[in-house]
């Protein structure tokens, strides 16, 4: 069974860092992409960091591009987002996903279509 359980949300000043861990057990964590999308209120949910570990690659959003870094260690299969420079639009639901790497074509990597696998979701707040 897959699983996938975020933690480390929480309430931040605008300007402020806040780290994000996902602990993924249950499928070959170095097949499947791993990372990170997010839902806001009245907003659709938008793909934020996704990594493979085997590949080394990493997938962001122009929205996130230079303030979020996505990481992880297949060692224990965890997966990181760093939030840098956080702004108050930044406040939404973020949500560990996970899916095989063969099953997403080139460019792809960050539509919500594609992950079958969704942790239940941490709350991460930026007040201005």
């Amino acid at each position: 069974e897959v699983r996938l359980v975020e933690s480390g949300g929480g309430l931040v000043r605008a300007g402020g860092s806040l780290r994000l861990s996902c602990a993924a057990s249950g499928f070959p964590f170095d097949e499947f992409f791993v990372g990170w999308f997010r839902q806001a209120p009245g907003k659709e949910r938008e793909g934020v960091a996704i990594i493979s570990s085997s590949y080394g690659t990493t997938y962001y959003p122009k929205s996130v591009k230079g303030r979020f870094t996505v990481s992880s260690d297949s060692a224990k299969n965890m997966v990181y987002l760093k939030m840098d420079s956080l702004h108050p639009e930044d406040t939404a639901v973020y949500y560990c996903v996970a899916n095989e790497i063969d099953e997403i074509l080139g460019g792809q990597e960050l539509q919500e279509a594609n992950y079958a696998y969704w942790g239940q979701g941490t709350q991460v707040t930026v007040s201005s």
